[in-house]
């Protein structure tokens, strides 16, 4: 037994030994150990969001450049149509129909506030997408000054077009055309 009491003795020594090395950093608790828990988390997140912020700043460049170029060809292609065709390029039909839709769909009072902005060429070319009805709405919200421009655009395109007016033509029968009533009895 004493052999036992050795061997543990020196057991014992060897531990106390090494608990000075042991005890110089301090043990966790438990509050220290949940605030590590959250630092390291909250770590994780930051480099998450770091992460996905470089990501979106990639493909915000990349649409940028998209843009760029794409407008840098339009432009060429404006360029290059604009002598062949001896005059300033439109856009496509298609966007002057989706206006035209637009300003229809709109209150004409306020549709006009915002048509007088736009360009002359561009407003002739919706007004003569949209109704008769619509655009005369229209003009009739616009300003006197407004409505006299584009009327006379309007007029002028279409006499070069050879075509009527697109504004004022009426819709139906004319005076002239009405058939006379028969009620009353024709003088011999």
């Amino acid at each position: 037994m004493t052999a036992v009491a050795a061997g543990l003795s020196i057991f014992a020594n060897g531990v106390t030994a090494a608990l000075p090395a042991l005890a110089d950093q301090p043990q966790p608790t438990r509050l220290g150990s949940a605030i590590q828990g959250d630092l390291g988390a909250r770590d994780a997140a930051t480099k998450k969001r770091t992460r996905a912020l470089d990501m979106r700043e990639q493909a915000a460049r990349a649409a940028e450049a998209r843009l760029k170029a794409d407008m840098a060809a339009r432009q060429e292609a404006a360029a290059a149509a604009k002598p062949a065709a001896g005059g300033p390029t439109a856009p496509s039909d298609p966007q002057y129909e989706n206006l035209a839709r637009i300003y229809q769909a709109m209150k004409p009072a306020r549709a006009a506030v915002v048509f007088e902005q736009l360009e002359m060429d561009v407003q002739m070319q919706v007004a003569q997408k949209m109704r008769d009805r619509s655009t005369a709405m229209i003009l009739a919200s616009m300003t006197p000054q407004g409505a006299a421009n584009l009327s006379m655009a309007l007029a002028r395109r279409n006499a070069n077009a050879g075509k009527k007016p697109v504004v004022g033509t009426p819709k139906g029968p004319t005076r002239a055309a009405q058939p006379v009533s028969r009620s009353s009895p024709t003088p011999p």
